[in-house]
């Protein structure tokens, strides 16, 4: 339905009220429960801005940048929603096949290289106006402008086999050759007909990909369900599939543990493989109506799962880390060291270059290079210092290390 002329955007800037009515359609503030559910209700959001969104992505990165950054946090991977568009294009002319290879081949074969381009130059721009709008480049530079961002692609799931796969393709191409992208996702209601129908299918094309580009990472939504949106039998088998045939890195949500065949199983296989959780508490309350003690936040801790926690969508969600933080911690009665040890996971196990700051299987421990260092000490030892020009990862762990001490000490007096 079209707007009328006293009910458009430029006109929500002058009633306060029709723009109050803006932000609970376009948010989860004030929701209840009734003819729509908060699943329904989140999901539906996407398209009523989607056309804004579309066009002013510079100015949403600058503004998720900047919050981050006065949050304290020290690094960022995106979602970046791409254009399905550009990939259908290609791929007008074809016909799907289960047979992986050829599909592989032949959209290869149609310019997928100008699709990696066109979304390469999408990102420079965005980017561009990003540091226009936070002034990186003068004296009043923003402090978000030293927050370093990566990206994540994400592939549309509720769509044919065909434009499924093209996009993975493209993904894993962006990836490829393009180092601000560092992993691929899946979007779109995990409970969806397509996605339910099609989820084993999609994660054997994952699979097949992930062996011709073994260096991309990926991350999952995957058991983001419950008895609330699909039926009981649909719970068994999701995470399962994201682990042992996709092979993630990382997973999203994970809500469906405990429904999964051979649970407890698959929780140890998880610890051994060392499969980070992200946790989205705000989000499984709303959408799934999953919380309290009917999330599993606390049998992934007590099967030793890392977890990180996450806020899902900010903006729909209206809500940050913080606030993340502080419900873990009220409703679970986390310590502080299980809340620290969640805050390092998120960098531990980000999508950085380079070697961890911890010795493997030892999270308190330092690695050798800085064993003799502390993160209040100005100057490193030589060791140290050619250690953390080598990585990345290592680096943003140590500000994270310094970050806590001085916490810590400003808590003491």
């Amino acid at each position: 339905a079209s707007c009328d002329k006293d009910h458009n955007l430029n006109a929500a800037i002058q009633d306060s009220q029709f723009y109050e009515a803006i932000i609970d359609a376009w948010s989860m503030r004030h929701f209840k429960r009734g003819m729509e559910t908060g699943h329904d209700h989140f999901f539906n959001s996407f398209k009523k801005f989607h056309a804004i969104t579309s066009i002013h992505r510079g100015e949403a990165l600058a503004d998720i940048v900047a919050r981050s950054a006065l949050q304290n946090e020290v690094y960022l991977e995106l979602m970046i929603h791409t254009d399905v568009t550009l990939t259908a294009q290609k791929l007008l002319l074809m016909a799907w096949n289960n047979d992986f290879e050829s599909m592989y081949q032949k959209i290869l074969a149609a310019d997928m290289s100008d699709v990696v381009k066109q979304l390469s130059l999408k990102l420079d721009t965005q980017e561009t106006q990003m540091q226009e709008i936070l002034a990186c480049n003068s004296v009043q530079a923003h402090i978000g402008c030293k927050l370093p961002v990566r990206y994540i692609y994400q592939v549309a799931r509720e769509n044919t086999p065909l434009l499924v796969f093209g996009q993975m393709v493209a993904g894993f191409e962006f990836a490829n050759h393009d180092k601000r992208v560092v992993a691929i996702n899946l979007v779109q209601p995990e409970d969806g007909l397509i996605a339910m129908r099609d989820y084993r299918l999609h994660m054997e094309m994952i699979a097949f990909l992930r062996k011709k580009y073994p260096n991309i990472k990926l991350t999952l939504h995957a058991g983001e369900l419950s008895e609330a949106t699909v039926n009981r039998e649909d719970l068994k088998t999701h995470i399962t599939d994201a682990v042992r045939i996709a092979n993630a890195d990382r997973i999203g949500h994970g809500v469906d543990i405990l429904f999964e065949d051979n649970a407890t199983s698959l929780l140890k296989e998880m610890a051994h493989k060392k499969v980070l959780v992200e946790v989205n508490l705000s989000s499984n309350q709303f959408i799934l109506d999953v919380s309290g003690p009917h999330h599993p936040l606390l049998h992934y801790l007590n099967h030793g799962v890392p977890i990180a926690l996450s806020t899902d969508d900010e903006g729909i969600s209206r809500s940050d880390l913080t606030q993340e933080f502080q419900l873990a911690t009220v409703t679970y009665d986390l310590t502080y060291p299980i809340i620290k040890t969640m805050v390092r996971n998120s960098l531990t196990y980000a999508f950085l270059p380079g070697e961890s700051l911890w010795q493997e299987g030892l999270v308190h421990r330092y690695h050798s290079a800085c064993s003799q260092d502390v993160p209040e000490t100005k100057q490193l030892s030589p060791q140290c210092q050619a250690f953390l020009s080598r990585s990345e990862k290592a680096t943003l762990q140590w500000e994270l290390e310094k970050r806590f001490t001085i916490f810590e000490h400003s808590l003491r007096g």
